[in-house]
């Protein structure tokens, strides 16, 4: 059996910052083999170098004062030494006027809290430094609005924020690969190494069984290989897998760069500790407004042209990464999230939505023009006018009436809101509707719903080449509004219309097998 110190210090070098949650497995195979999946039991078994065998005299995390044996279940089932407890407990501070009841108790720390320490203390041998920048995510969120009706409905859930943060990491690595890189020393000689697959970590927070919470960080293998869909769908996995408890060995293995968000406990920055072999880590604070805006409403932040922020830190190996690189690094990210180099376009067509991404464009706000600012809003308001009308005229032309995706795109200058002047700041902005909807004002967002689902949903409506008012008139005012819902009854008949042209369908190629049919 080998001891303690050379396991522990096997699993610290095989898994890093995961280590802890190893050696939790380790005890309960050593307790019941059976406890754990095949691949870890054969890691165990070999690490052990018992053939599988259980030794119940020696336990990994336990000190020479503490012996562990079987479940904890009766009196007998964990056994420790009396004295070295009472000798902890009689030593004596070097501060003798200190008050009994101000020193506090003081408790050994073991197993996997003492594994963490010893990560950290490893950690610190790492030479590091902090880049730190702060990004606007407004159109970040806008942005994962459209991706998220489309996914939903389509019955594949939501993306966070995260997803397109940590795909703007791996998109940004394609520019400065340097950042995946590695350290490493060998009989007394340095070495830079150069990898070509990004496995990223992802740092979950888990909460156990004890109400104790625990950092596990399995990794996405070959993340620079994948598109969108499936980085979203590889990422998904891991965590599931962690919070139920289903990682495996490989699923720690290889780490070359990591993600850890502090922002999701309302952390606004953190600094972490980069593991020994990683070229970095990536941390990210919460999404909020800045502190000086945090009292305003809605309204107020909206005319002011306000966007939630977060903050992004770089914590990199200085042996082999320099400020300048990780600076520029932060800055390609901060460049991907406002939508250059394609960035939400090639996201778009990865999930197969037809459609344009939203831009990032300069906020030209009437409410702050100063002295023609009545003119301003005129003239924004007129635009908005336009829109309306361009949709009733035109919003045929986007319509979904393509069931076999056969366009790529579906858009017309004239329906895109910049060519109004309008931006994503004017989204939750105020306006005239003239009556669209039955509503006299709206939100620019909600003009623009309504106008997608009127004139560009699975029917496509142009009415306005009829010369008649009055006939006009009607036809606005049945397209205009949110239609009632079927009765069951009507559904029911559309059903059964529906399975007997099916069943008519079979038994005409049944019985005129390869005769054509219209």
């Amino acid at each position: 059996m080998r001891d303690y110190t050379e396991i522990s210090n096997t699993i610290a070098n095989d898994f890093g910052a995961n280590a802890t949650y190893v050696e939790d497995l380790l005890r309960q195979f050593q307790h019941n083999p059976h406890l754990v999946g095949d691949e870890w039991g054969a890691y165990f078994t070999g690490l052990l170098n018992t053939n599988g065998a259980v030794n119940t005299e020696s336990s990994v995390g336990t000190t020479p004062a503490t012996i562990a044996s079987g479940s904890g279940g009766n009196g007998s089932a964990a056994v420790q030494t009396a004295k070295p407890a009472a000798q902890a407990s009689a030593v004596q501070t070097p501060a003798a006027g200190i008050a009994a009841e101000t020193a506090g108790e003081r408790l050994q720390i073991r197993g996997p809290a003492l594994k963490i320490v010893e990560n950290m203390q490893t950690s610190l041998s790492v030479p590091t430094a902090t880049s730190i920048r702060q990004i606007q995510i407004k159109l970040l969120d806008e942005n994962r609005r459209w991706i998220n009706r489309h996914l939903e409905s389509q019955g594949k859930g939501k993306t966070s924020y995260t997803h397109f943060i940590a795909w703007a990491i791996l998109k940004s690595l394609e520019k400065y690969p340097q950042m995946n890189d590695g350290y490493e020393e060998a009989e007394g000689t340095a070495y830079r190494l150069k990898r070509t697959d990004v496995n990223l970590g992802v740092a979950v927070d888990v909460q156990k069984k004890d109400g104790s919470r625990t950092l596990l960080v399995p990794n996405v293998k070959g993340a620079n290989k994948l598109n969108f869909w499936q980085f979203i769908q590889g990422y998904q996995d891991v965590i599931k897998r962690a919070r139920d408890g289903k990682l495996q060995v490989s699923d720690f293995q290889g780490t070359t760069l990591s993600l850890t968000n502090p922002g999701t406990i309302g952390t606004t920055a953190s600094s972490p500790r980069l593991m020994s072999g990683q070229g970095a880590i990536i941390a990210t604070g919460a999404i909020e407004y800045p502190p000086e805006y945090s009292a305003m409403t809605d309204a107020a932040l909206s005319q002011l042209g306000i966007s939630k922020v977060f903050t992004i830190t770089s914590t990199y190996d200085h042996r082999i990464i320099q400020g300048a690189e990780s600076g520029l690094f932060l800055a390609h990210i901060h460049e991907l999230l406002l939508g250059k180099h394609n960035f939400y376009d090639e996201i778009f067509a990865d999930l197969g939505i037809t459609y344009k991404p939203l831009r990032w464009a300069v906020d030209v706000n009437p409410f702050l023009s100063g002295v023609d600012r009545q003119m301003q809003e005129i003239k924004k308001q007129s635009r908005i006018f336009e829109l309306i009308n361009i949709y009733r005229v035109r919003g045929h032309l986007i319509a979904d009436t393509d069931p076999l995706n056969m366009i790529s795109m579906h858009e017309h200058p004239e329906l895109d809101i910049e060519t109004y002047g309008l931006s994503i700041w004017d989204l939750d902005r105020e306006f005239f509707t003239g009556g669209l909807g039955g509503k006299d004002t709206a939100t620019l967002r909600e003009i623009w719903a309504m106008l997608i689902r009127f004139y560009c949903g699975k029917v496509g409506t142009e009415s306005r080449h009829i010369q008649s008012k009055e006939q006009k008139q009607w036809i606005r005012e049945q397209i205009e509004r949110d239609p009632e819902p079927v009765p069951i009854e009507v559904k029911k008949q559309l059903l059964n219309r529906l399975v007997a042209a099916e069943q008519f369908e079979k038994f005409l190629h049944t019985k005129y097998l390869g005769q054509k049919r219209f």
